[in-house]
């Protein structure tokens, strides 16, 4: 049996990542979902002249159309397949780990929102506030984010100024944070957003663009190794939504 056009699929994954965020340029949606700039070029334009997406010719940057973007088919539809498979894996790291286990997405240029979460059942334990929504360029979360997708310097500062941080952070400092990140596969901050706790988390790539998997700690009962043990985890956790 012949397998999915390739082509169909990433301009299935473009409308979708439209659907999640707002408008973006050309280089925005390459970078985004690791496509080459010509292939992208390709695919907006059998898009554009398809109907499904609108071009401003001001801002150069791309949309859905409205009678797509009105339409809850890419959005809400994906965002509840992704969390109904991934909370079963984050139930059982959350009761591993002792960790407090959450999925993020991409709400906006400017926000993240909390999808689900899970806890462990320890009689001391964190707890995330349900359908919380955070600064796209906060925690750990933001750090991951801002890795996976490549954004440049201009764009991580922007993220950056809003965000009140509990701990002083310059955004050096938090530049280079997100290099390491970059490096290591996953992202980590020690008190900075939440004094006290440590968060490592891990953009979730290959699957859906914008979502996120973060496990939050008590510092205190975390050391370098422990916090390289979730980061793992949650590695694994990605790699089986990627899996399917």
């Amino acid at each position: 049996m012949a397998g999915p056009v390739r082509s169909l699929s990433q301009g299935f994954s473009i409308l979708r990542l439209l659907a999640e965020t707002a408008p973006l340029s050309l280089s925005d949606i390459a970078r985004r979902l690791a496509l080459s700039p010509s292939s992208t070029l390709n695919l907006m334009r059998t898009l554009v002249a398809e109907g499904a997406v609108e071009r401003d010719a001001r801002s150069k940057h791309y949309r859905l159309a409205p009678a797509w973007a009105a339409s809850d088919v890419l959005g809400d539809d994906g965002e509840r397949d992704l969390a109904a498979r991934a909370l079963p894996l984050m139930v059982r790291l959350a009761e591993a780990s002792d960790a407090a286990v959450g999925l993020w997405k991409v709400a906006s240029r400017e926000r993240m929102r909390l999808v689900d979460h899970a806890e462990s059942k320890a009689g001391m334990r964190l707890r995330m506030a349900d359908a919380q929504r955070q600064p796209l360029g906060g925690g750990a979360v933001g750090r991951a984010l801002a890795a996976a997708q490549g954004i440049d310097a201009a764009e991580l500062a922007r993220r950056f100024a809003p965000v009140r941080w509990q701990a002083e952070l310059s955004f050096a400092d938090y530049a280079e944070q997100v290099r390491d990140a970059a490096k290591a596969g996953y992202a980590v901050d020690r008190g900075f957003a939440h004094r006290g706790i440590v968060t490592v988390a891990v953009a979730i790539t290959g699957v859906r663009p914008g979502f996120a998997l973060s496990a939050s700690a008590f510092t205190a009962s975390r050391d370098k190794a422990d916090v390289a043990a979730l980061g793992a985890a949650l590695c694994d956790v990605r790699e089986a939504l990627v899996r399917g």
